[in-house]
């Protein structure tokens, strides 16, 4: 529970400190319903509790919209529409879902009549499906919370999209006592080792997310900005290069100097 919660807590506070307005909790409840499940539940439970008048859950804003479109909806209209199927549930079943339909109109005064569009907006999905759509929707996702497992797996794959591993930074962050480590998601790559030719760009955006976690943030700017530039100009190392047309060649330290350049533009 505790770490699930502290994953959540930073990444709503990411999401709001950088004007998000989507936050996914990705995870395989459906089948692991005891971890990842329970990953769902505990996010979605801190979530209401501590930023309660920040945000709205999914099913929420179904529930309020419902309302808004058809002031004299029923709870237990509202209740039908949000859960297809909810003649076939067993009667218990069916007043856990009107109980949730009253719950999130009891949030009127500070979520409805549209106010809940501003608020941001927390959702679950299945890890599975975010592989899927986060290729063939990107822009329905902005900040994903999820666990080491599929956080590992999904990285590599959305890296893929942007050019693969060697641009992609990361970061270990605990933002309850402040300790934080930066460094590139990919490995050692010991067989490149001394051959001037790999992307150096997964460390140096490292070094830009430590800067601007610092508060450095004209560091960070500069760098971003000739990153950028280096890019926009097709001057790239090895791996971009294949995926590029009209590309040129870079070595590692070249790279580096475009970089430099690019900060003076």
């Amino acid at each position: 529970v505790e770490g699930t919660e502290r994953l959540v807590r930073a990444a709503i506070k990411w999401a709001l400190a950088n004007g998000r307005k989507r936050l996914s909790l990705v995870h395989k409840g459906n089948i692991m319903k005891f971890t990842e499940g329970a990953f769902r539940n505990w996010g979605y439970a801190l979530a209401k509790r501590e930023f309660r008048n920040e945000i709205v859950t999914e099913r929420e804003s179904w529930i309020l919209g419902n309302k808004e479109a058809n002031p004299d909806l029923s709870d237990e209209e509202n209740a039908r529409m949000i859960e297809p199927g909810f003649d076939m549930l067993a009667p218990d079943k069916q007043q856990e879902v009107i109980q949730e339909v009253r719950d999130a109109l009891a949030l009127w005064e500070t979520h409805g009549n549209g106010q809940w569009k501003d608020k941001l907006l927390i959702k679950d999905t299945i890890a599975d499906i975010v592989f899927q759509q986060t290729i063939t929707r990107a822009r329905e996702f902005d900040v994903l919370a999820t666990m080491n497992l599929n956080g590992d797996y999904l990285s590599d794959a959305l890296a893929a999209q942007i050019g693969g591993m060697g641009i992609a930074p990361g970061a270990n962050i605990n933002y309850d006592t402040g300790h934080a480590i930066f460094e590139a998601t990919h490995g050692t790559a010991p067989k490149y080792a001394d051959l001037d030719k790999v992307n150096p760009g997964s460390v140096i955006l490292s070094g830009e997310m430590m800067f601007r976690y610092m508060g450095w943030h004209e560091a960070a700017d500069l760098i971003w900005k000739g990153i950028e530039g280096a890019v926009k100009a097709k001057t790239v190392t090895y791996d971009f290069h294949r995926l590029m047309d009209g590309a040129t060649l870079l070595k590692c330290s070249e790279f580096g100097d475009a970089i430099i350049k690019h900060m003076d533009d």
